[in-house]
């Protein structure tokens, strides 16, 4: 396997090709940023405990029957990924009140929301990821209509997978952010990744915050918060790393 020129860097992650067309190199960073990128800064070990959060959490899906881009863990930054063509149709799956839902409609954070919103984002920087409706998607060629009836069912087994293991380990997840691809077959399949970057995680006794709402809201304790995730998925202490 040797690792070849970068192929795109998000504010997250660096994507490099490889000597095999069919796979990529997911690198992750340090780098955090909130509000669409107006507030940035860095969340030291971040990188290295999203890797191995994803890492976990993928082969847990795929051990589920859920088709995920990612093949293993190469590094402390580092997994190898099937390439995939990524659908520009970010997908938010709310259990909970929280976060800009809670803007939008003017309701307080917390309510349990019966039954689960699945909500569609165009995935744009520089457009701020503006929501659409399942025509918006299709009329502007997006996705499909059966592209996204297959993400939505995906989402909603991912889900339910998820919101049952996070409560396993006295997480309540409260929303959380996919995204799919498609390999050249047509398979759509979840990439990207799954971590407190990407998820609403409050702690099921406490309510306390243990995801990036920490560094979008000032609260402090970011690096802790993470580390803590760390520690409930995989056993060990970033310490240990």
């Amino acid at each position: 396997m040797t690792k070849l020129e970068q192929r795109y860097e998000g504010k997250a992650k660096k994507v490099f090709a490889t000597d095999n067309p069919e796979t990529y190199i997911v690198e992750y960073k340090d780098d955090a940023t909130a509000f669409n990128a107006q507030k940035r800064g860095t969340i030291v070990g971040k990188g290295i405990i999203n890797n191995a959060v994803t890492a976990k959490l993928f082969q847990r899906l795929e051990s589920e029957s859920i088709p995920t881009h990612f093949i293993e863990k190469l590094s402390e930054r580092e997994q190898l990924v099937k390439a995939v063509d990524i659908i520009p149709v970010e997908v938010i799956i709310r259990n909970k009140v929280a976060g800009s839902f809670a803007k939008r409609y003017g309701v307080d954070e917390g309510g349990k929301l019966e039954p689960t919103v699945i909500e569609w984002c165009y995935k744009s920087d520089e457009l701020g990821d503006p929501p659409m409706n399942d025509a918006t998607a299709v009329a502007l060629g997006f996705a499909t209509e059966d592209d996204l009836s297959t993400m939505f069912g995906l989402a909603m087994d991912i889900n339910e997978s998820l919101h049952d293991y996070f409560a396993s380990i006295g997480l309540d997840l409260v929303d959380f952010k996919l995204e799919f691809g498609k390999l050249p077959s047509g398979e759509i399949i979840l990439a990207d990744e799954i971590s407190p970057d990407t998820c609403r995680l409050w702690d099921l006794e406490t309510g306390e915050k243990m995801d990036k709402d920490r560094f979008r809201r000032g609260l402090g304790g970011v690096e802790e918060a993470y580390q803590e995730v760390y520690k409930r998925i995989t056993g060990e202490t970033y310490a240990e790393l």
